[in-house]
């Protein structure tokens, strides 16, 4: 049924007919007649950020954690450029989200008008797809289309940039039966030859290692990944954005690869002799020196978007499709070949890897003079809030050692900023998992620097009672920076000390933002103070871990070498024996 309204009421009808229950946002002058039915909406929460970046993370954050699509909303000008940042970052990591942006006055566009910026322009190379509203009758289609195009195929960001003329002008509001875009057709079911062949391969194989990535979470395949592993013995490796996808605790799973990934998880991908990656893009992070990269290896190589396939490493079998359908035809397709008495014998390669996994384990020494031990710290946030709980790390030294000692058995439990490297993701992606699940423990742990980038969400968070914890490892430096300065710049330390033990004070500052603050800085305090944090599920809790500054994240793959040069501490290597098989 048709029903004349504004352009402002249909937006907000079309975010409901959307299915949308939450928008993170900031009102201004070219989105304010949309806010103002916002009001009257019943099944639209809007949460009232203290910036548009942490808006868009929120955005990432919840539909991080509950699969669905994140929306934010911001004015015109420097309000929708605040959100640029955020929406490279769904883009690199292939995020669901919808930005709704306000825009001056259609007349107006091409003017310099107040508060005006193209942001369809400069958005163009970091979304999916981006609309320019003018016409308050195509509201409800572009809305319905912009959720469509960002949550099938390979999801991520798209914006829709809306006209304050269209807004408050009178419209007729008609919800599509369908959305039809021709061009627009992402292959979901994979071709049969090329996963018969796929399957051949891993049969034939002596040495194959399933490289998963992220488009495993994003297609809901971590129960189809598990079966196919279990069933062939196949190793597993997950890279950062893959962490939870397979439990750590599977003896089929050799850890992370890449910069910072487990000596065993980067020495199988450099000696195997095929490559099954499952919704992975050969980051550099992961290959290290390109042309050194597993050199003995076939590719079997499959993912949601084409693009990503043979862009970096060319495929021997390319497979254009969802990682969820992928894996449970080729569990099918193997199925047949080992009633045809065709299974791979991966004893002698598992008789390595279990070497590796062996001499090299993921550890760390505690400081010689008595400090607190990041590592530690983190290690015990994962011991005592379990695999249920929900993290989200910043950027930096901090989310390596999250990655690396927190034990991840489920997916959407690891939450991060992978492909940008977002400092400041963390707070505000924490706030918008936890409004996505509010009855999950939520641990934000954030670096010192990172985190007095968009700590004013935690405003946010006391006043919208979204009770986060957050920890931060307080090493008053920028540590990765800082760790790259030490090994390759002479310990030259230019611009990275931030003081941060003396100014500011976070417990101080978690106080004065209406939340629970505390500190710690010995080890024999860790425990206790982390069990005070765990029995506070009212308010927001702030913990400043004062750490020791020099602490490192090894293993490390120096950027642009190769993965064989891999260390284990600084001029330390591991000894690479029988690695002829």
């Amino acid at each position: 049924m048709s029903e004349q309204m504004t352009g402002a009421q249909s937006l907000i009808r079309s975010l409901e007919e959307a299915g949308v229950d939450t928008v993170f946002g900031i009102p201004g002058g070219a989105i304010l007649p949309a806010y103002d039915p916002l009001l009257d909406s019943r099944k639209i929460r809007h949460v009232l950020v203290r910036h548009e970046q942490g808006a868009g993370h929120a955005a990432e954050g919840y539909a991080l954690a509950t699969g669905k699509v994140g929306v934010c909303m911001a004015t015109s000008g420097p309000g929708a450029t605040n959100l640029v940042t955020p929406i490279a970052d769904a883009y690199m990591d292939s995020v669901p989200m919808v930005a709704v942006t306000g825009q001056v006055a259609a007349s107006s566009i091409g003017t310099d008008a107040f508060q005006e910026a193209d942001i369809q322009g400069i958005t163009l190379p970091i979304t999916k797809h981006n609309f320019l509203v003018t016409d308050p009758a195509e509201i409800p289609r572009t809305i319905a289309e912009a959720f469509h195009i960002a949550s099938t195929g390979r999801p991520g960001p798209v914006l829709v940039d809306v006209s304050k003329d269209a807004m408050q002008a009178m419209t007729t509001f008609e919800w599509p039966a369908g959305v039809d875009l021709p061009g627009y057709r992402p292959v979901s079911r994979p071709h049969a030859k090329q996963v018969r062949e796929a399957a051949r391969l891993i049969s034939e194989a002596r040495r194959p290692v399933l490289y998963v990535g992220g488009g495993v979470l994003r297609a809901r395949a971590a129960r189809e990944l598990r079966v196919l592993a279990e069933m062939t013995g196949i190793p597993v490796v997950t890279t950062l954005m893959a962490r939870g996808a397979f439990p750590d605790s599977h003896q089929l799973h050799l850890g992370m690869p890449g910069m910072h990934g487990t000596v065993a998880a980067v020495g199988a991908l450099q000696q195997a002799d095929l490559l099954i990656s499952l919704g992975a893009r050969f980051d550099d992070r992961v290959t290290g020196k390109l042309d050194t990269f597993a050199p003995r290896a076939k590719v079997v190589h499959a993912d949601i978007d084409p693009a990503e396939i043979s862009k970096n490493r060319t495929a021997d079998v390319p497979i254009v499709g969802d990682c969820r359908e992928v894996v449970a035809d080729l569990v099918v397709a193997l199925q047949a070949e080992h009633a045809a008495g065709r299974a791979g014998d991966y004893t002698a390669w598992w008789r390595l890897l279990e070497e590796w996994r062996s001499r090299y384990p993921l550890g760390y020494d505690k400081p010689d003079d008595g400090s607190l031990s990041p590592q530690q710290v983190i290690e015990r946030i994962g011991r005592i809030a379990g695999p249920e709980a929900v993290y989200v790390p910043g950027v930096g030294q901090h989310q390596m050692w999250t990655a690396q000692f927190v034990s991840y058995e489920n997916p959407g439990t690891f939450l991060s900023s992978g492909g940008l490297g977002t400092m400041g993701f963390s707070v505000p992606a924490a706030m918008g998992a936890k409004v996505g699940r509010p009855d999950a423990t939520v641990w934000a742990i954030d670096g010192d620097g990172c985190f007095q980038m968009t700590n004013q969400e935690l405003a946010t968070c006391a006043l919208d009672n979204i009770p986060i914890k957050v920890a931060v490892i307080n090493n008053s430096s920028l540590g990765m920076v800082r760790q790259w300065q030490t090994l390759f710049y002479e310990g030259r330390y230019s611009n990275t000390d931030l003081h941060s033990s003396r100014i500011p004070d976070f417990a101080k500052l978690a106080e004065a933002y209406g939340c629970v603050g505390l500190r710690c800085d010995k080890a024999e305090d860790v425990d206790d103070v982390l069990a005070k944090a765990m029995a506070i599920n009212d308010v927001p809790v702030v913990i400043d871990f004062v750490v020791h500054r020099d602490a490192m994240v090894w293993p490390m793959v120096a950027a642009g070498t190769s993965n064989d040069d891999i260390k284990i501490a600084r001029d330390l290597a591991p000894v690479w024996e029988n690695d002829d098989l």
